[in-house]
Parts: structure tokens; C-alpha cells; sequence
């Protein structure tokens, strides 16, 4: 009974430390220990004063020198170095001065790969061209025409690119905008979420039929990290996305990590899936996880796995001296949509930080396959800086780019915006050689600005040449271009633009027999590249 207060104090501030900053109860998180080594620190004061004060009330004369002050509490203290000291240790035992191999295997890459085999030629009508900066002012610009929403709700800035129902978009909810905001709307919740669809700029604000309660910006036990605190105590977040399932609603996906010694070596050991409507969860095991999910992965996580494996896949002290093959990712990374699922995509160069690219890796954010593709050349930097070159007069700034497969090789496609974030030009950069840019005004569309980069020159050496026979023909225009689509008299379809051969192409019907050439394809539509009777 002698530290009953004491224990009381302790507990109280526990609980009240737990309710608002929400450290995970795990050992292996550092967090953790903050909160045992706080509370450790709170019992330890508390009893050094309570006991003190009792010492001081019973002596007969107020002559400190007689008073014997109780050191109980001091065991709290030691405890506290031991706990410090045990981490130290733990870490220092496997950190990569030790162990540099469990830092190297932290991500398995694949390096057998071939990139014009793996990346199928570009798509340009399903290219993503809105970033997430120019998302967003979409958004702003969707929630401005409804000041009924506007006075309530703000717009998250999550963003999170998905891939949904075909389409590739970015998604945000809408939030409360203050305290009071809140209170008025906890109830009903927020009002629904903005979509924005990146290949052609349709934004939606979608209306929900119920209000999402569970938030970032809910107070109280209807605040998002707290829902998931009290559902999963032990478990450590990596991380929150919003996505849609399958159907439409919204949905939170939370990744868990895990780690080895103390905050070290992080790795993705499942996922939660929150319903911020109703706050109902489930846990699913990483191999488990739903398909139609995007974001299991963390980006950041994934770039620093691969920056280890970059950097002591040669040992600890190769890393920092003699950095024989020490390459690193290139501090930038983008996103694309290959067969329905969200890949990252960042290049990989040289530790000594040059301006040329090794290769660049892909990783499904779904399951965490990586590979990676020798592609030697240009690093990103160096690609947006000779894109905005060519426009210097005007100006303009370069999105980080994308990789795309354009006549069998790596190329950087990027957008140039003006001082007021618009979009105004696209550009077309050589992987290998970044002196070799086009630029094409966005009046123009995405389709010209390939067929402005591509011109006449076909790698005749790789095209598939084959004589087909017309069974239909049909014309559409797309982006101010005229395209045909032909289907043969064996049910193949394709489609070709009209600069390929204006000559010819206007003039096809049913039964013409034509040669035409193209690139080998898994797609079901086959861009012709070349023609000819």
C-alpha cells in the first residue's frame, strides 16, 4: 500500500497518455517504450514526492538533515537505463554493421527481365496525365461549385491513385473542416468522396447515402487512428489509403508493419480494411490480401528496401568505402497501371550520384513483386530539366515523369504547366539519349504528341509484317486525330492513325487486301504502324 497513489497517478496518466497519443502495445515499436519509460518516469516522481512529503509531515523537527529520504523510487530510474541501454544494444546487434545481408534480402528483385517483353507499347488513350497537383485543384475547383458542401467539408489530400472498374483514378474524401464543423456532422458524417478520373480529367464528386464517420479529421472515438487503436492494440500502421471496393464505396486500407529489433527493418505483415462508414474492419494476412485493393505496400517502404538492398548487397563497409556497385533509387518515384494493378515505378543509379540511370525498378503495391530492367541513360532529374530546356522562354515546370514502352524502348513521357499549375505542353524524352525531346502544345492531345515523337521512324527490324483482308472498317476521332479500326476476315482487330498513311486510309473498304506492320502485343486491339496495298 506504501505506492497505492503512486500507482493511481500512473495509471490515470496511462490512460489518458493511450486515448490521445496511441502507442501501439509492441515491443518491437519504439513508441512503445517511450510510453513504458514516461510512465516509469511519472511513478518514479510521484513516489519520490508522496513519500517525501510523509517524511517531512512525521519528522519531529524540521531539520532536513534528519530526514531519511525513501529510495524506492530509484529502481524506476534504473529501470529506465536498462530499457535504454536493452535497445542500444538490441539494435546496434542487428543493425547492419552486423548483419548487412538481412538488410540486402529486405525485398526480393527480379533482374532477369526484359523491358519492351514485360511493358507492353503504350496505350496512350489510358495514360494517366493528371498528376495529383492538378487533381487537386480539379477537386477544389468540383467542391467550389457546391457551397452547401464548401461551408462543411474540406478536401482531403490524400489523392490516392487507384485502379477502378477499368479506370485509372485518384480518389479523395472530404473531411470536417473544424472542431465545430464536426460537431454539427457527426452524426450524419461526411458527404461523400471526389473522384478524378487521371487519363481525362472527369472529376466527380460522389454523394454517399451515409456519411463516413471514421476519419482523419473525426474527433474523439470516431477519429480514424483511434477506431483502429482500440480495434488492433498490438498492431503497427504503415500508413492510411483510400480506396473504392469493387463496387464503390469508400473504403480505408491500412498496411501493418513489422519489425526486427526495435523500429528497424520494417515489413509489410498484412492489411486492415476499414469501413469508415460503419467502422467495421477485417485483417488479412499480406498473401491474403483482397485483389481488388491497391495499396498494400508503402511507396516509402519499398524505396527504402531498395536503397538497402542497393547498398549492402556488397557488405557494411563497401557501403561507405570502397562502394563497389552501390547504387541507390533515384529520390523520386511515380505510378502506373499495368494488367488492373497500381505499380511503383522509381530508376536506379550510382551512389556517387551522376545524372544516368542503371535501370529502373517496377513493384506491384499490391503484392510487392519488384522487378527490374536494365535500361541505361538519363536519370529523371536530368529528363524533366532537358524538357523544360526546350521551353526555357515560357517558363515552364515538368511533372516527374512516367515510363513508357514507345517502339520498344523506355521513354519519358512528362506534362509541362505554367506559374499557375495548367498544364500547357506535353514532352517526350529518349531514356538513352535525353538530348532527344518533343514537346506538343496540349491543344494538340496525348495522341499527336507520341505520333510528334515518333515520326517516321519505325525499327522496321522489329515490326511483325502481315497481309490481312478488310471484313470492317470504321472511323473515330480521338483528341482532334482520326483513327480507323479495322477487323480482318480471322476477327483480328486494330487500329491505325491517319498521318501513318493519309494517302491510303481514307480511301479502304471491305475486302481490300492490305500489308501492315506492328509490334508484337498481348493487347486485343493491335496499333498498326505501318501500311500499304
Amino acid at each position: 500500500m506504501r505506492y497505492l497513489k503512486s500507482l493511481i497517478i500512473t495509471l490515470v496518466v496511462a490512460a489518458i497518455y493511450f486515448y490521445f497519443l496511441l502507442p501501439p502495445i509492441n515491443p518491437t515499436c519504439l513508441s512503445f517504450w517511450f510510453f513504458i519509460i514516461f510512465l516509469l518516469i511519472v511513478f518514479a516522481v510521484s513516489a519520490f514526492s508522496f513519500n517525501t512529503i510523509t517524511l517531512i509531515t512525521n519528522a519531529n523537527t524540521l531539520d532536513f538533515r534528519h530526514i531519511k529520504i525513501d529510495r524506492g523510487p530509484m529502481v524506476f530510474v534504473i529501470a529506465i537505463f536498462v530499457i535504454l541501454g536493452g535497445i542500444i544494444i538490441t539494435n546496434v546487434v542487428l543493425s547492419p554493421l552486423f548483419i548487412p545481408n538481412a538488410f540486402a534480402t529486405r525485398i526480393y528483385i527480379d533482374q532477369d527481365n526484359v523491358f519492351h517483353k514485360d511493358i507492353a507499347p503504350v496505350d496512350y488513350t489510358k495514360l494517366p496525365v493528371i498528376d495529383k497537383a492538378s487533381s487537386m485543384r480539379l477537386g477544389d475547383r468540383v467542391m467550389g461549385q457546391l457551397p452547401e458542401l464548401v461551408s462543411q467539408f474540406d478536401v482531403s489530400s490524400l489523392y490516392t491513385q487507384i485502379n477502378h472498374q477499368g479506370e485509372i483514378v485518384r480518389v479523395t474524401p472530404l473531411e470536417y473542416s473544424d472542431f465545430f464543423k464536426y460537431l454539427n456532422n457527426r452524426h450524419e458524417g461526411t458527404a461523400g468522396y471526389i473522384k478524378v478520373n487521371s487519363v481525362t480529367g472527369e472529376t466527380e464528386l460522389v454523394r454517399l447515402e451515409n456519411g463516413m464517420k471514421y476519419m482523419n479529421s473525426a474527433i474523439l472515438n470516431q477519429k480514424l487512428d483511434r477506431k483502429l487503436r482500440f480495434s488492433y492494440p498490438t498492431k503497427i500502421f504503415g500508413g492510411k489509403y483510400f480506396e473504392l471496393d469493387t463496387e464503390g464505396n469508400p473504403i480505408w486500407v491500412v498496411p501493418t508493419i513489422q519489425y526486427a529489433g526495435v523500429n528497424l527493418r520494417p515489413a509489410v505483415e498484412g492489411v486492415i480494411i476499414l469501413d469508415p462508414v460503419t467502422g467495421d474492419s477485417d485483417f488479412y494476412n499480406v498473401a491474403e490480401a483482397p485483389k481488388w485493393i491497391d495499396h498494400v505496400y508503402p511507396s516509402q517502404l519499398i524505396i527504402e528496401k531498395t536503397d538497402d538492398w542497393g547498398r549492402y548487397k556488397g557488405g557494411f563497409w563497401n557501403s561507405l568505402f570502397g562502394q563497389r556497385n552501390v547504387v541507390r533509387t533515384t529520390r523520386g518515384y511515380n505510378y502506373t497501371i499495368i494488367d488492373d494493378d497500381v505499380y511503383l515505378y522509381t530508376g536506379i543509379t550510382s551512389v556517387i550520384g551522376d545524372e544516368s540511370n542503371l535501370g529502373f525498378i517496377l513493384t506491384n503495391l499490391r503484392t510487392g513483386n519488384t522487378n527490374f530492367y536494365t535500361a541505361p541513360g538519363a536519370e529523371e532529374y536530368s529528363a524533366r530539366a532537358s524538357a523544360e530546356g526546350q521551353v526555357q522562354h515560357m517558363n515552364y515546370q515538368a511533372t516527374f515523369p512516367l515510363l513508357v514502352n514507345v517502339k520498344n524502348q523506355p521513354t519519358y513521357f512528362l506534362s509541362l504547366k505554367d506559374q499557375a499549375g495548367l498544364v500547357k505542353m506535353y514532352a517526350l524524352v529518349d531514356v538513352r539519349d535525353y538530348q532527344k525531346v518533343v514537346v506538343t502544345d496540349i491543344t494538340e492531345g496525348v495522341a499527336q504528341a507520341f505520333l510528334n515523337y515518333i515520326g517516321d521512324q519505325i525499327d522496321d527490324a522489329s515490326l511483325i509484317q502481315q497481309k490481312i483482308t478488310i471484313a470492317e472498317i470504321a472511323t473515330a476521332s480521338i483528341g482532334g486525330n482520326s483513327y480507323y479500326f479495322i477487323t480482318d476476315k480471322s476477327g483480328e482487330r486494330f487500329y491505325v492513325s491517319i498521318r501513318v498513311n493519309q494517302d491510303l486510309l481514307p480511301f479502304l473498304k471491305p475486302n481490300d487486301e492490305i500489308n501492315i506492320g506492328f509490334y508484337e502485343t498481348d493487347k486485343t486491339i493491335i496499333e498498326i504502324l505501318t501500311i500499304k496495298e
